[in-house]
């Protein structure tokens, strides 16, 4: 399978850490039980040790779609073909305004698309990969000539999953499942994929279901559909809750698994693009395999961007020179559910 192109668009809003917590401040400060300011003292620490510096949300008059028709557009451009050549659109990642119809069909309507094939994948911020690993079974039975991959992981808007519910605190022992909120940014992308039977991927997956109640969105009555694990839940339904920290720790040892069977198979690559869940994270990950001058981060300056963070650091690194046509390069990511996983491929 080859990437015929790949794109991101972002939002415009610049959203720096000082205005995440005046916005915990505001929002919180009617209704904390305890002493406030030495709160958001831990959130800036717990940020900056995280690398997180910046984050980009909707500015006024912007919305998620039209963030994912521009990188659409780039993407067809880049690529040099019509909407009309695209046999299969999928729509991948959490931001989305539906649970029916899939997402995918909204965006293809919208985009004039109206004859394509579409549905939708979600496993969190694994959603993207999952799609790539599907597209390249898919495009060897040559139904499809040309798949396109789309996500607008733009969660961070008012009445969402995130805000300004998760910037209620009420005290600070909310932290624990509540952080990860306050490190979320905003992306849309566009992947357009081709069949290459001579270039095959290298893939490594591995799960632990046991861990699913660290990071959720709950719907109404998922009680009956889960066990009813007491850290589901926490921030409230459709709202995001995310264990960060246990999280990471459960993720070191399957990660570096995963990166480290891929690389036993085809060797050194010249970059490596990982959920931007973490800087600090990731950079101890890589350390383990010696490879933290391959890592291309995005987390410092965009914030954990959920499954576009993959194709986001592609583009990005395409943009600037850093990867070239043939270069072999590598996925890596670590996500709720959990799930786990490192692939490599010639760009």
């Amino acid at each position: 399978m080859r990437i015929e192109s790949v794109q991101v668009a972002f939002p415009s809003r610049v959203v720096s850490n000082e205005e995440i917590l005046s916005l915990v401040r505001q929002h919180s400060q009617d209704i904390f039980d305890g002493d406030l300011e030495l709160t958001l003292a831990r959130i800036a620490k717990a940020l900056q040790a995280s690398g997180a510096n910046r984050r980009r949300w909707l500015a006024p008059g912007e919305t998620p779609l039209a963030c994912i028709e521009s990188a659409v557009k780039k993407a067809l451009d880049e690529a040099g073909i019509g909407k009309q050549d695209v046999d299969l659109l999928i729509y991948v990642g959490i931001g989305k305004g539906f649970v029916e119809p899939g997402q995918s069909y909204m965006v293809a309507h919208a985009l004039g698309m109206d004859r394509v094939e579409c549905f939708d994948i979600i496993d969190a911020c694994m959603s993207w990969t999952r799609a790539m690993q599907i597209s390249e079974s898919l495009l060897l039975t040559k139904r499809h000539r040309r798949i396109l991959i789309v996500n607008g992981e733009i969660n961070t808007y008012e009445g969402g999953p995130l805000y300004p519910c998760n910037y209620r605190l009420r005290n600070a022992n909310e932290l624990e499942w509540t952080f990860p909120s306050y490190t979320i940014g905003s992306a849309a992308t566009a992947t357009l994929v081709t069949s290459d039977p001579e270039q095959p991927w290298i893939w490594s997956f591995s799960s632990r279901p046991d861990l699913a109640d660290l990071c959720t969105v709950p719907t109404p009555g998922f009680e009956r559909f889960s066990n009813g694990a007491p850290k589901i839940g926490k921030n409230g339904i459709y709202r995001f809750a995310s264990y960060g920290k246990e999280l990471h720790v459960h993720a070191h040892q399957p990660v570096v698994q995963a990166m480290r069977a891929v690389l036993e198979k085809t060797g050194e690559v010249v970059r490596v693009f990982t959920h931007t869940s973490s800087f600090k994270e990731w950079d101890v990950f890589a350390r383990d395999l010696g490879i933290q001058d391959k890592i291309h981060h995005l987390y410092p300056e965009y914030g954990n961007i959920v499954s576009a963070s993959i194709p986001a650091g592609i583009a990005l690194a395409v943009e600037a020179g850093l990867v070239s046509r043939g270069d072999r390069i590598a996925g890596w990511v670590g996500s709720a559910g959990m799930s786990f996983a490192a692939y490599t491929f010639r760009y």
